[in-house]
């Protein structure tokens, strides 16, 4: 190496994030120390300013010449961990040394020194693990390769039936491999003894990448979902492998039926410990930024828990309309239909938050803050919802099986709405109006009202807690009743009225939200 490669490396550019981390760390941990830690001095800060000063100039020039400022990107953990430990005893050594050599002329505590140099060298580890864990989760899986989309996307050939001994065959192992009722189930959609059905067992995604695209107008994975990696990756393949209106049917065993499990197999209160621990293990950690890598990379996607929303919106976010659901033999079992080709099939985070598009006041679309009460993927199942269980009284869809049953507690008691105040604040929202909803919901909704209801913003406290509607008709008639009201009275009394009205309703009539 000669002189100008080693003067290039001591004198490296310092990655500025982490001189400042430190040279806020090291003023908290004096700050921490000299105020609540026991002193015989009474004046600490003054005793120990110069003390203070030489530390904490040790602590980033040794930091530096020890090549700790370097960026992340270009060390690993177990290196920035050895580093600094390195750089931390020798900045102790230093530090003795010094308070060793003005001994006669100030007494510094050592308890002191190895106070701070704790607490600088416990926070230090703490952040470049935390630095090092958001590094890691950034680093997302590489994309597949998708083919690109046909105008008009057929079978390559007609499908041929299987001669009488191959179709008892195909009958018999898919039988031996499910059940009976499984093929019963099949056969209601698909003919699976037939030259265009392709039935596999795999959690591998080569075996479906290796298709020929248009060749099988339908496609049946018995494997269970829960044992798969890559689930929207796998739905991608799919897609791009299917023609126009193929079919494709998987299984998975859902979330309520892992916890009905765990709940009759161990004794009760032992039962909900144990599944409350399994809960975040297996659905909070796999759903949280900084955790959800890591966990895929332990269980390599193995036993994953789904529940019946996300796995049906999943596919719908992946290009399939839902054909049919059953429950059969422990497993559910569904039927999709290829409907359009997605941008994307990436895997989606879902944090305690969202931001949900609405129609506000001019026909303008806003983002609602919300705390999260539906499963992942929900959000793409508003329509198949609403075609299958259509809406119940008070304008809420029937058995929405998008709501979580700490979703359900949550809207019960408006807990989920307290990031709204966020609308009202930021004034996309006013504290009475008509409830903000989505384009889907706004469209069932007459031409009248959709026009009214532009002409105002939404509310925080909708006029449906004053009247208690129970049909979209009445839903209907209130709100036209009270924007009628806001153009004729005014917006500023007609709220003054509807306010006393609602919190009367809720205070005494137990209003709640559902």
């Amino acid at each position: 190496m000669n002189r100008k490669n080693i003067l290039r490396y001591i004198f490296y550019k310092p990655y500025i994030g982490h001189l400042l981390t430190d040279i806020v760390l090291l003023a908290i941990s004096f700050f921490v120390v000299l105020m609540w830690f026991p002193l015989s001095t009474a004046i600490p800060f003054q005793k120990y300013s110069i003390f203070a000063l030489v530390f904490s100039l040790t602590w980033v020039i040794v930091s530096y010449l020890g090549h700790r400022y370097v960026k992340v990107k270009y060390m690993k953990g177990g290196a920035s961990i050895m580093r600094l430990l390195l750089v931390a005893l020798i900045i102790f050594a230093l530090m003795y040394a010094y308070m060793w050599l003005l001994s006669g002329n100030q007494n510094y505590s050592i308890w002191v020194l190895l106070t701070i140099w704790l607490a600088m060298l416990i926070t230090s580890i703490i952040f470049i693990l935390v630095t090092h864990a958001y590094r890691y989760a950034l680093n997302a899986e590489p994309e597949i390769e998708r083919a690109p989309e046909q105008a008009n996307r057929k079978v390559l050939r007609p499908a041929v039936l299987y001669d009488e001994e191959e179709k008892q065959r195909c009958y018999d192992t898919i039988v031996n491999l499910t059940s009976p009722r499984v093929l019963s189930f099949l056969r209601s959609y698909l003919e699976p003894a037939s030259s265009n059905t392709f039935t596999l067992n795999t959690s591998e995604l080569y075996n479906i990448q290796k298709l020929k695209y248009y060749r099988f107008d339908a496609i049946v994975n018995f494997m269970p979902l829960n044992q798969i990696r890559g689930i929207n990756k796998m739905f991608g393949v799919i897609n791009d492998k299917l023609p126009d209106d193929g079919l494709f049917v998987c299984c998975f065993q859902s979330q309520n039926a892992v916890k009905k499990e765990m709940l009759e197999k161990y004794p009760p209160v032992l039962n909900y410990i144990f599944y409350t621990l399994f809960f975040l293990y297996k659905r909070v950690m796999p759903k949280v930024f900084m955790t959800s890598r890591l966990y895929y990379d332990i269980t390599e996607g193995k036993d994953r828990v789904l529940s019946k929303a996300e796995v049906l919106g999943r596919l719908c976010y992946c290009g399939f309309s839902i054909v049919e659901e059953r429950k059969i033999d422990g497993l559910i079992y569904v039927v999709a239909r290829r409907a359009f080709r997605p941008q994307t099939v990436q895997r989606r985070l879902y944090g305690m938050f969202i931001a949900l598009n609405r129609v506000g006041k001019n026909g303008k679309e806003f983002k609602v803050y919300k705390f999260r009460t539906m499963h992942p993927y929900s959000e793409y199942l508003q329509e198949y919802i609403y075609n299958r269980y259509s809406l119940k009284e008070g304008g809420k869809f029937n058995h929405d099986i998008r709501v979580t049953t700490l979703g359900r507690f949550m809207r019960r008691y408006w807990i989920d709405e307290l990031p709204m105040l966020l609308n009202l604040l930021k004034r996309d929202m006013k504290l009475v109006g008509v409830r903000p909803i989505s384009k889907q919901y706004f469209s069932l909704y007459s031409k009248e009202l959709q026009q009214m209801r532009i002409r105002h913003k939404p509310g925080l406290l909708p006029p449906f807690y004053a009247d208690m509607p129970k049909t979209l008709e009445e839903i209907e008639a209130s709100e036209i009743k009270y924007l009628t009201a806001c153009e004729t009275k005014g917006t500023f009394k007609t709220d003054f009225v509807y306010f006393w009205k609602i919190l009367y309703k809720i205070l005494f009539c137990r209003a709640r939200s559902n």
